[in-house]
């Protein structure tokens, strides 16, 4: 007797495609083009999951440099002179002052 498992075919098939529904071409509607699709999709993610964290250095920086302009100082020289006072404060927490409390930054500043 020969095992034809068509229900469970169906199921798996469906569970992937309703998982690539909305991908451009034939990506959400051929089992086995669908199949591959997701799972570069995952890997993709996963990937991209990774690379946000630098993304997001990058954009604090930017931040604490705007911030630094309005304030005629460099931010290579801010950085520095943060380190020299031994003020323990990361790129994130200093995005944040420069954006949201700027004399407070501006006190910072001259503080250095």
């Amino acid at each position: 007797m020969r095992v034809k498992g068509g229900t469970v075919r169906k199921r798996r098939h469906k569970k992937i495609l309703s998982k690539t529904k909305g991908y451009r071409m034939t990506k959400g509607k051929l089992y086995k083009v669908s199949k591959e699709a997701y799972l570069h999709a995952g890997q993709y993610s996963y990937a991209h999951r990774r690379r946000r964290h630098s993304q997001f250095k990058n954009i604090w920086i930017q931040r604490i440099n705007a911030a630094c302009k309005q304030n005629d100082i460099k931010y290579k020289d801010f950085i520095h002179g943060l380190k020299t006072k031994n003020i323990l404060l990361n790129r994130k927490v200093l995005a944040d002052i420069a954006v949201n409390n700027p004399d407070i930054f501006t006190f910072l500043v001259k503080y250095l």
